[in-house]
């Protein structure tokens, strides 16, 4: 009988080394800052003291380099147990099988209520699935100079024919020399303009890259862009080629009255213009809306030693507070409600007008005709069709060809 309770209380006695040895988890963790003002060793430090059986090795992979490192590290069998993500990468790593889903954990989550609206069908892979705990994000939205609205007695453009109207109007010789100065929209018609193109045209009803696009509406869309260069000349003679540095130049210039981006340049806008700028959803354009939606997420690998751990910590990012921290150093918006609220790194118009885009905002397919679309295809006709070498419909057709393949 004594040997017998020996023999339990050793047994219990090997249970409880066992989990205690079970609960000191270490949790592997790459991300991507710019920002030397890095914040991650302070989150780190709070999230090991509140989690005491948790330690947190975070490290900060350089951006030009870092899916290579991740694709490659799970192939190895050395991935990280948790990463930073974007939606461009998930179709390669589901196919993998390297990510967890996660999908009953945010559903058990306190914190999930707290998310901004639509963060999780954006970020839900086409599995339908959840995979991915949003933990920032960017919408692009409509800049306009109000003090030139004010000037000339005009609303700010909830829909295309208010656009059209408004452009119109803002375009015009302010200096008396017979040439026209102020344009009313900065067009982006070189490369990483498409988003431009599509808040005019995918907007419309049943439109879309994969399906409608050469329907008479989808041709009606390209054409309402390329019109608003060729018949209405509201945008720069250069917009066939302008880039990113060009529309934003020729905005704080001056030279332009309205462009679309995201709140990633609001505080240079800001800086040269003050409160002579503000934002504004995009118009309504055939019966919808369409703005783009920028993403990063994090996500528990399937390799992970412990999912638990790795999901405390992911989750830990994404709670009030510390998701506004994480954010100070990455420039893009907290996906936290209350953190949007209390945000003080952009003026608030710039955020209302992000949340406000929300609702409607899109990814492009997860599919690898769109890398093509967005780096040849799209800017090479819209160029085209800016100049008058194809028309709306060539320009659509081809669109489509390519996402038919």
């Amino acid at each position: 009988m004594k040997f017998m309770r020996t023999l339990t209380l050793a047994a219990s006695a090997l249970a409880l080394t066992a989990s205690l040895a079970q609960a000191d988890s270490t949790v592997r963790f790459w991300y991507h800052f710019d920002n030397a003002d890095n914040p991650m060793d302070q989150l780190v430090a709070e999230f090991e003291k509140a989690n005491p059986g948790i330690k947190v090795e975070a490290e900060n992979i350089p951006w030009n380099s870092y899916y290579d490192n991740l694709y490659t590290a799970i192939v190895g069998g050395s991935a990280p147990d948790a990463a930073m993500v974007k939606m461009f990468a998930q179709p390669r790593l589901v196919e993998m099988g390297a990510l967890e889903p996660i999908g009953e954990r945010i559903d058990a989550w306190e914190g999930k209520a707290g998310l901004e609206d639509n963060l999780l069908n954006l970020t839900r892979a086409a599995d339908g699935k959840t995979y991915y705990l949003p933990v920032q994000y960017v919408v692009l939205y409509l800049y306009y100079r109000q003090d030139m609205l004010k000037e000339l007695g005009l609303e700010v453009p909830k829909t295309c024919d208010e656009f059209r109207d408004v452009a119109k109007a803002l375009t015009r010789d302010t200096n008396g020399d017979g040439k026209t100065d102020v344009y009313g929209f900065g067009f982006r018609g070189g490369k990483g303009g498409h988003d431009h193109w599509a808040s005019l045209t995918l907007s419309r009803e049943g439109v879309s890259l994969e399906n409608g696009l050469t329907s008479q509406a989808g041709v009606a869309g390209t054409q309402y862009v390329v019109d608003l260069f060729r018949k209405d000349g509201v945008f720069p003679p250069s917009a066939p080629n302008d880039g990113f540095q060009e529309i934003l130049g020729a905005f704080k210039a001056g030279k332009t009255a309205m462009t679309i981006h995201h709140i990633g340049s609001a505080n240079g806008i800001a800086e040269v213009l003050g409160d002579k700028v503000s934002a504004a959803p995009v118009p309504e354009c055939g019966g919808g809306r369409w703005t783009s939606f920028g993403d990063e997420s994090t996500a528990v690998l399937s390799s992970a030693e412990d999912k638990d751990a790795a999901w405390k910590w992911i989750s830990f990012l994404s709670s009030p507070g510390n998701n506004a921290r994480f954010n100070e150093a990455t420039g893009q918006l907290p996906v936290v409600k209350s953190d949007a609220e209390s945000w003080s790194l952009h003026p608030k118009r710039f955020v209302k007008a992000t949340v406000e885009s929300l609702p409607f905002a899109h990814l492009l397919p997860n599919v690898s005709q769109t890398a093509d679309f967005v780096n040849t295809v799209w800017p090479v006709n819209m160029q085209r069709a800016l100049t008058g070498e194809i028309t709306a419909a060539e320009m659509n057709q081809a669109i489509a060809d390519l996402y038919a393949r």
